[in-house]
């Protein structure tokens, strides 16, 4: 692909967005830990607001495991999860109203399980939200054939952006953002941001359905099923989740 040296102007200025949280099902698991800030042309973060919440749920040890988060200390120092939800959606929102792109790694992921968090607790979710940056339907996208897997420490190596406390919301986050703006040097991405994301939606899509052969040729899924290519609000249940922060690229 050709390579560029500079950022295109619409990347210059991004919000970043992460949830931790009990679990991989974006239906029924809760939000732990959350992060939105803002990134300048440099990758630098300019503005940022973190939250911790008490999901209302016990953590299973497995999250424990991930993110370092107990049941304990949510239940100790958490917010109301309610709450929490209501401010980030509302944090989210404004970026968007001002017309900022949020990075979001496996945007998929983060954003269906806030709004289905947002329904659960009377807010009103962010349905549609745009524009959106995943770096992982991007680099899929642009390096369709690169052997190996697709996790944001792997990725974020790849193109030399600093991962040193991976899942840590605010870290996943920053370095999303930072992974955003290495993939629109390396190649040349559309014009717009509008056209960024409809094209997000068509990748996001055909991923999907050739991560879905590939799980039924390897026996992973049943011949029936399929993966949700929904992106980047999952609307309905699908058949079978991925970790949202190791997707499976075998």
């Amino acid at each position: 692909m050709p390579q560029v040296s500079s950022l295109p102007h619409w990347i210059t200025r991004v919000g970043v967005f992460d949830l931790e949280t009990t679990g991989v099902d974006v239906e029924n698991d809760r939000v732990v830990t959350a992060h939105v800030g803002l990134l300048d042309a440099d990758g630098r973060e300019i503005a940022a607001r973190d939250w911790l919440a008490d999901p209302g749920i016990p953590i299973p040890d497995g999250a424990t495991a991930v993110h370092g988060v107990t049941t304990e200390h949510a239940r100790r120092l958490g917010r109301p999860v309610a709450e929490v939800v209501a401010q980030v959606t509302g944090a989210l929102r404004s970026l968007l109203s001002q017309g900022v792109p949020i990075v979001a790694y496996n945007a998929a992921y983060d954003f269906s399980l806030l709004a289905h968090e947002a329904r659960r607790h009377g807010v009103l979710p962010l349905e549609n939200p745009a524009p959106v940056i995943d770096p992982l339907v991007i680099d899929k996208a642009y390096d369709r054939y690169r052997p190996g897997k697709r996790t944001l420490e792997v990725v974020a190596a790849l193109y030399a952006v600093p991962l040193d406390d991976a899942h840590q919301a605010s870290a996943d986050a920053v370095a999303a953002g930072r992974v955003a703006q290495a993939l629109a040097r390396q190649f040349v991405l559309p014009d717009t941001l509008d056209e960024l994301h409809t094209r997000q939606i068509g990748w996001a899509r055909s991923q999907a359905a050739s991560l879905t052969e590939y799980f039924i040729r390897i026996g992973r899924l049943d011949p029936d099923d399929r993966l949700d290519g929904e992106w980047p609000v999952r609307a309905r249940r699908h058949a079978e989740e991925v970790d949202p922060h190791a997707p499976a690229h075998r």
